[in-house]
């Protein structure tokens, strides 16, 4: 027998949302293809996201218990293959894994009607919101958590969503006869063309209710601050947009929530500039050094390493430090799978010279064959020639 929902994501039959929901972050850290290395981290993670999806939602978990794993699977699957072309979601866009089409599920269907407003009503899955969030370099180096607030549509607690009292007197539809969907037939020049879409004055529901929920004004959502936590991966770069499965609007009557999309703000660091993985650093040295070599310490992301600059090293020049950029993310990224760093070195000359330095510089250019007088623009010569 296939591990159930509960299983999967290491948690009890009774366990909280909130307990449900921090083991879905200890999975997805584990199991992301982004950062995993498991081989079946990606079989893994969609498993895990849909236990989060079934287990989050009131309505759809009352419902899992009820018929149990398998059932609830099947059910899934002979939807998804039948009926409103596997369209998910009780009948809805892309919502409980091509949930959509109750045709063929047989007793189950008045179980899902029950819980997910019946009459073949097309509920639709919730909207996706977008938030950002800003992050500096060292903190896209190693990976780091976030917390979010976003103010979002949440389900009305006192009508339970559906928009009107739990004791409010219903009456059946009469445009629809209960059925949440009226049908037309078109005759086009191609032939007959049926349509079928949610009742207007039902809204889909195939029922009517003397009153209005007063807290939501008969919407079913009320508007909540949420505070949640954002796993950012290492090597995140800018620009780039992390999913949070479900944290979005509600559905409609049960359908799935949308998904909260947080787009990554890198901010620019003073030292390096980044070019996806690879870092570059400019590297200021004194003629001396650059002339006879030198050992420096060059600094990264991760703190500074030893660099030995060679002897005759010219302005300009370019050094490349293997592994020392940023952490590369993809798909199946591999630990120790580093950008580079590239040393751009700069040869400072000074605006100014004391009497022994200009001496001694004086001798120096003289040694080569220059006759140099410091008073009339020796320096000027040769800072142009380096």
């Amino acid at each position: 027998m296939s591990e159930d929902f509960y299983e999967m994501l290491g948690v009890s039959h009774d366990a909280s949302e909130d307990e449900i929901k921090q083991a879905y972050r200890d999975k997805a850290t584990e199991y992301h293809p982004d950062v995993s290395d498991h081989d079946d981290a990606e079989e893994k993670f969609k498993k895990i996201q849909k236990a989060k999806e079934v287990l989050t939602d009131d309505e759809k978990r009352q419902l899992y218990d009820r018929v149990g794993h398998e059932q609830f699977v099947e059910a899934q699957k002979r939807g998804g293959a039948g009926g409103a072309g596997g369209a998910g979601g009780a009948g809805g866009r892309g919502g409980m894994g091509g949930m959509g089409g109750m045709g063929g599920i047989g007793g189950i269907e008045d179980l899902f009607n029950e819980f997910f407003g019946g009459g073949g009503s097309r509920a639709r899955k919730g909207d996706d919101m977008v938030t950002r969030i800003a992050v500096d370099l060292a903190d896209a180096y190693h990976g780091v958590e976030r917390e979010v607030t976003v103010s979002r549509p949440e389900r009305c607690d006192d009508c339970g969503g559906s928009g009107h009292p739990p004791d409010a007197d219903e009456r059946t539809c009469p445009e629809c006869g209960g059925q949440g969907q009226q049908t037309t037939v078109q005759q086009t020049p191609l032939g007959r063309v049926q349509q079928t879409r949610a009742c207007r004055r039902c809204e889909g529901e195939g029922r009517l209710y003397d009153e209005t929920c007063s807290t939501c004004g008969g919407d079913g959502q009320v508007r909540r601050e949420a505070t949640l936590t954002v796993d950012v991966p290492a090597g995140i770069d800018d620009g780039q947009t992390l999913r949070l499965e479900g944290e979005g609007a509600p559905g409609e009557r049960g359908a799935p929530s949308g998904d909260l999309l947080v787009e990554v703000r890198v901010k620019d660091h003073p030292d390096f500039d980044r070019d996806g993985a690879d870092l570059h650093y400019d590297l200021v040295v004194s003629f001396p050094q650059a002339v006879f070599g030198d050992s420096i310490e060059v600094p990264t992301v991760d703190g500074s390493v030893e660099f030995d600059l060679p002897s005759s090293t010219q302005s300009g020049r370019t050094f490349r430090l293997e592994g020392k950029g940023m952490p590369k993310l993809t798909r199946r990224r591999r630990r120790e799978s580093y950008g580079d760093l590239f040393v751009h070195v700069q040869v400072y000359v000074p605006e100014s010279l004391n009497g022994d330095q200009q001496e001694a510089l004086a001798d120096f250019a003289e040694a080569g064959g220059e006759e140099v007088d410091p008073s009339q623009g020796f320096f000027d010569r040769l800072k142009n020639s380096l």
